[in-house]
């Protein structure tokens, strides 16, 4: 008795494996997620950061998206039945296979403007019981910079060798150069 064997599968496999998905490309993910009986198709869009086993059954890509500040990444699946489709919205040449590195290189950037706001308690704001309250401003970075950048030199000593003598100085915008006599 010769049993036939039925593949059903609801993924296009064949649409799947010439997807050409490779990292640093934007894609938008469109995932089947279902709640309380009911389906709905939720979009995923982010930047690629790796693909893993490449086009076999197992195959699997990560996807990272920054949204409010957080970045959140996702495994999916290449052959998933959940993922209904697969866009990409933008392809970017990268030279590295895995792109781990964008995840601590967006923490540096959002950590440097963080560092460039200043939090200024000037204004103050009347509330409804006729009580003034004070309430922190935040200066936009073209305010805040000036401010940092004063603050900057007060700290440092530097010392500099100039015309063969040594100098010393607090501020390195204040040092003095020591006049050279020029022989005629």
């Amino acid at each position: 008795m010769e049993m036939t064997v039925i593949k059903f599968t609801p993924v296009n496999i064949p649409a799947r494996k010439n997807l050409g998905l490779k990292a640093g490309d934007t894609v938008r993910v469109h995932q089947k997620i279902q709640e309380k009986g009911k389906t709905r198709i939720q979009v995923f869009e982010g930047l690629v950061l790796a693909v893993k086993h490449g086009t076999e059954p197992g195959g699997t890509f990560t996807v990272r998206k920054v949204a409010s500040g957080v970045g959140t990444e996702k495994i999916f699946p290449l052959y998933s039945p959940i993922i209904d489709k697969i866009e990409i919205v933008r392809s970017s040449k990268v030279r590295r296979a895995k792109l781990y590195y964008i995840r601590e290189k967006v923490a540096r950037e959002i950590r440097r403007k963080m560092r460039k706001m200043k939090i200024n308690f000037a204004t103050t704001e009347i509330i409804d019981d006729g009580v003034e309250a004070e309430t922190p401003e935040i200066a936009t970075e073209d305010e805040a910079v000036p401010e940092i950048a004063e603050g900057v030199g007060d700290k440092k000593d530097t010392t500099e060798t100039v015309g063969g003598k040594e100098m010393e100085s607090k501020d390195p915008a204040h040092t003095e150069q020591p006049e050279i006599e020029e022989k005629k």
